[in-house]
Formats: structure tokens, C-alpha cells, sequence
């Protein structure tokens, strides 16, 4: 390993307090092969313009790790308006700091930013708002200003080099999770840190060094202070990410999962704590091995609400008793208008839920008992069949089903073969009448004629 002397930037913006440690080819596991071909198209024609650029951040990590990254993003010297005209195949985009998008066939994109300055890291004035976050900066203002060590490295293509100024190799090869910086700062600037701490833990099954761990739990409230949007969206990140039972562990510990989900927090450590618990992290479960399981043809995808749902279903069956519920007429409304307001006071706030999630979250509970009692007839009638939520609450009541210790939900119900279509539940074998002349006619989402069915459930 060598100090860097030489990073692409004018000497007189080239901080002299701290060098990195670079790290050649050779000496570490990434390779120009594993890169994305259109990420190196860009680092190339970046390079022969005469500017510097570098693979950057998760790309860097995961293929650091031997992992496929999901992203390249790369950053580089260059001004937006320079990349536009170095790339006539983009747009810019962004309001606080500009980005260019740089369009491929396939729908490909390869994102470019700017390096930018450490922003608040230097700024020792805690009631400072941040304007220095939209300036453009170093080489090493942009790793400081990072969230996490592993997330703060680079990979220039010229000479096939990690640069790190902050420890992240070492971190990597340790397990280890690090803010950048001092973490009590950094988190109380941005306390949305918190949560890809938690989630770089959980997904690489990394332990979180005490100095962030100790500054995580002292400040988890500050992420009530965070807009609704931002915590829905990295919440979703967790969730889609086939890691969301590793995710919830870090987070109950860390008392984090009580302060996202207060509604949650004297039912976690009542007396039936652990029952609810355990039925979470199995639901959870469940969700993983669907995201991991490998199809054919598309791919697994369960909409949001239903994730919201899987999140939530531990607390509503014991708030509401919601499995033992006999449900007739009336009972049905009020049950539904109840479950609805307690969703709009204690979570559909919380991260700001469009009408459309809360009404189909709604649905799913109030179903459910239904399917637990037609589960026990083994009788299915063809009213149920045709309503128009047959098919989400039929597939939510298989992970129910599953969690309880019956045969694994089918992943194909999760199936979407393409990005705007999802695959059609189509029953195999079953009959497409109703059994009404001049009724609408329809198949079974979710059940079959086979004697065990999808769920292992038997056909009325």
C-alpha cells in the first residue's frame, strides 16, 4: 500500500492534513471484468476527456465483498454542465445537488455526480444549516462526507487502485459497520444514518463498532425529527431487500424498531413479548426466502402495502384478535372502520401512507379471518372467489399459513414478468365458470383442483 500524492485535483484544492491509502491491483479482489460494461464505457470516455473518474461507494463494497452490485455509480471532477456535453445520451437531475443520468439501450442508466465538499463534517456550528452540501469538492471531501467507511472508497480505472481515506478496506476485512467521522455528529445532523447503519449490519452480517452502536441507541428518537417520505423509502429498502429478518434483529435490539414503531413497544415487552416477536421475525422469514428464491422467467415482487402488512399483522391479530374474530354483516364494517382509524393513528402517519396502502392493508386484515375459517371447512365458495381482493388476501393468508408451520407459499403468486406487469394468479386445472349462466367468468388466483392446492389448501 502507497500514500496517494496524486488525486486528479489542482494542488491548491488538495487538503494536506489527511493522505489516503491506496491500494493496487493485485493486492485486492475487484477486477475491470466484473464491472458493468456501460459503468466502464464512462470511466473510460471520462479519462480520454482529460477528467478523473471513479467507481464509488456500494459498487466499490460489493464487489470488494464478491458480491453483484445493484448500482455503479460513479463520481468525477467534471461540472454537470461539462458531463452534459461529454454525454449527449443524458439529463440532469436533482434540486440540492445536480447529478447527470446517463442513458444505455436496455434502459440502462449509469449515474454521474460531481465530487463534493465534506459538507458538515467540518462545520463545528450545530444550529448551522448545511449550504456547503451543495458545493462541489476534493477527492477527500467527498469520502468524509459520506455515511459509512465501507461506503466511502473509490476505484479509478487508470491504474486499477482503491483509494480510502477513511479505514473502509479495513473495516471490510474486519466486519466491521463505522460512521464516518464522530457519530453522535454525523447522526445528528442526519439521523436517517441510523438506518443504513443498521442495514449495511444486517445485510452483510457485520457487527457495529461501540462507538456508532452507543450513538445509534442514544439518538434513535432524533429520526422522529426526519420527514415521513425518508423513513418509508430506506424502510422499503430493508424490506424488498431479502434481508428484513436480519434487519428487524439489529433493530429491536437497538430499540430502533420501538421508536419507528412505538405501537409496538409495550407489546414487545408484555408478557406475550416474545410470542409477538417471534410470529414477526417468522413473517419476516418468509418474505426473505421469497426475494431469494431464484425463478425463471421475471421477478419476485410483493407491493409495498403487503410488506407493510407483513410488518404489521403481529400487532394487529393481538390488537384487534383479529384470527378469533366471527365475522357477520355488520361486524364486517366495523371492524374494517376500526382497523383503518388505528392504522391512520399509529402508522399510516408515521410515513405518510397514500389512501390506496392504508384501504388495501385494511383489506387484507379484515379478510383474514374469513380465510382462517374457510381454511377449517376446507369450503371455498365461489362469492369469495370473485371479489376483487381474492387474490392479494389469498396470497397474504399463504404467508400466514407458511409462518403457522403449513407448506411454503408459492413463490410464483410473487412473480411479475415484466416491470409493469405482474405475472396473472391463475388457478391451475380450475374450471373458468362461476357456475351462473351469464355470470362473469373468472379463474381461481391462488387455489387449485389439485386435492392440496397451492397453499395446501383443498378446493369447495
Amino acid at each position: 500500500m502507497t500514500a496517494l500524492t496524486d488525486s486528479g485535483v489542482e494542488p491548491a484544492e488538495q487538503p494536506q492534513d489527511i493522505k489516503a491509502v491506496v491500494i493496487p491491483d493485485g493486492e485486492h479482489p475487484i477486477r475491470e471484468q466484473d464491472i458493468d460494461q456501460e459503468a466502464l464505457k464512462v470511466l473510460y470516455r471520462l479519462r480520454d476527456a482529460g477528467y478523473s473518474g471513479y467507481l464509488v461507494g456500494g459498487g466499490v463494497r460489493d464487489l470488494y465483498l464478491g458480491n453483484r452490485p445493484k448500482d455503479f455509480d460513479i463520481s468525477t471532477n467534471a461540472r454537470p454542465g461539462q458531463l452534459r456535453k461529454l454525454f449527449r445520451n443524458s439529463r440532469t437531475i436533482g434540486r440540492r445537488f445536480r447529478l447527470v443520468q446517463v442513458f444505455f439501450h436496455g434502459n440502462k442508466i449509469i449515474e454521474v455526480s460531481t465530487l463534493r465538499c465534506r459538507s458538515e463534517h467540518d462545520i463545528n456550528d450545530p444550529d448551522k444549516v448545511l449550504p456547503s452540501n451543495n458545493t462541489f469538492g476534493t477527492l477527500e471531501e467527498d469520502a468524509f462526507r459520506r455515511d459509512l467507511t465501507i461506503n466511502s472508497l473509490f476505484y479509478e480505472i487508470e491504474h486499477k487502485t482503491i483509494i480510502d481515506y477513511v479505514g473502509g478496506v479495513q473495516d471490510l476485512d474486519d466486519g466491521i459497520i463505522r460512521i464516518v467521522g464522530e457519530p453522535e455528529r454525523r447522526i445528528t445532523r442526519d439521523p436517517v444514518r441510523i438506518l443504513r447503519a443498521i442495514r449495511h449490519a444486517a445485510r452483510n452480517d457485520f457487527a457495529i463498532e461501540p462507538a456508532t452502536w452507543k450513538a445509534i441507541a442514544k439518538h434513535r428518537h432524533k429520526l422522529d425529527l426526519c420527514p415521513p417520505s425518508r423513513i418509508r423509502d430506506e424502510l422499503l429498502k430493508d424490506l424488498h431487500g431479502g434481508i428484513s429478518r436480519n434487519w428487524a434483529e439489529v433493530a429491536l435490539k437497538s430499540g430502533v424498531f420501538s421508536t419507528l414503531f412505538p405501537f409496538y413497544g409495550e407489546m414487545l415487552t408484555g408478557q406475550d413479548g416474545k410470542a409477538v416477536e417471534k410470529e414477526l421475525l417468522a413473517m419476516l422469514t418468509v418474505v426473505d426466502r421469497l426475494y431469494r428464491q431464484k425463478v425463471k422467467k421475471g421477478k419476485v415482487v410483493i407491493p409495498d402495502y403487503m410488506l407493510f402488512a407483513i410488518l404489521l399483522f403481529p400487532w394487529a391479530d393481538k390488537r384487534f384478535d383479529l384470527m378469533k374474530q366471527e365475522l357477520k354483516g355488520p361486524g364486517y364494517h366495523r371492524l374494517s372502520k376500526a382497523i383503518r382509524a388505528e392504522l391512520d393513528d399509529v402508522f399510516s402517519r408515521r410515513l405518510n401512507l397514500k389512501r390506496m396502502a392504508k384501504d388495501a392493508i385494511t383489506t387484507l386484515f379484515v379478510n383474514m379471518p374469513a380465510f382462517a375459517k374457510h381454511q377449517r371447512n376446507n369450503s371455498w365458495p365461489a362469492w369469495l372467489r370473485r371479489k376483487s381482493y381474492f387474490a392479494d388476501c389469498s396470497r397474504f393468508y399463504g404467508i400466514c399459513l407458511e409462518v403457522g408451520g403449513n407448506e411454503p407459499v408459492d413463490v410464483s403468486l410473487f412473480v411479475e414478468t415484466s416491470a409493469t406487469s405482474p405475472a396473472p394468479l391463475r388457478a391451475r386445472n380450475s374450471p373458468s365458470g362461476t357456475g351462473r349462466r351469464g355470470a362473469r367468468r373468472g379463474t381461481n388466483p391462488a387455489f387449485v383442483s389439485d386435492k392440496k392446492g397451492v397453499f395446501g389448501l383443498k378446493k369447495g
